[in-house]
């Protein structure tokens, strides 16, 4: 049923893929932004019902699993992190991609809704680790467009993959325009 609603949200809303999904590839980090709304989880959630990856997740600190919500996170894709541990988010996430034989997530590369002067390393350092390459996925609200990158290994030029990947989202406009990464080109 849950398919079915996404699938027609999807529709209703004009969206359409532009680019390429690298299906090829079984473990991958999905950069997915600018993330200035709300509207960008129902989007993501239509999107990867729409490029059948279903089995896709999502990560989030552990105390929203804890809750009465917990289930329904989930049910989602969602998979809870412990930020408190010893161990860090980057190694715990690293830690999923060798426990499963394909390990899709999507997270967002500001880290938040506001405005950013610059990305969070969190989603490199997780790709470098896990040995999985990073998808750049821009939500393109301005023309209803959900444009898929090319995929890039992490490298040993930290600075320069940033920047490559920074440029992806720059000519993106968001839900929020003013919260968008369009000011950093």
């Amino acid at each position: 049923m849950l398919r079915l609603l996404l699938k027609l949200y999807w529709k209703l809303g004009g969206w359409k893929i532009v680019g390429n999904f690298p299906y090829e590839y079984k473990k991958m980090v999905l950069a997915v932004g600018p993330h200035t709304s709300w509207k960008d989880i129902l989007i993501g959630f239509a999107a990867r019902n729409a490029l059948k990856i279903h089995h896709a997740k999502f990560i989030g600190k552990k105390e929203l699993f804890d809750g009465p919500f917990g289930w329904l996170f989930r049910w989602l894709g969602g998979t809870p992190v412990d930020r408190s541990s010893k161990h860090g988010m980057v190694s715990q996430v690293a830690a999923l991609f060798d426990a499963n034989d394909r390990f899709i997530l999507g997270i967002a590369p500001e880290g938040t809704r506001k405005k950013v002067d610059k990305l969070k390393s969190g989603f490199y350092y997780i790709a470098k680790t896990a040995k999985v390459p990073i998808v750049p996925i821009g939500l393109d609200f301005e023309n209803k467009l959900l444009r898929i990158g090319t995929p890039c290994w992490p490298s040993n030029d930290e600075e320069a993959d940033m920047q490559s990947i920074l440029a992806f989202f720059t000519d993106i406009k968001g839900q929020v325009p003013s919260l968008d990464l369009r000011h950093l080109k």
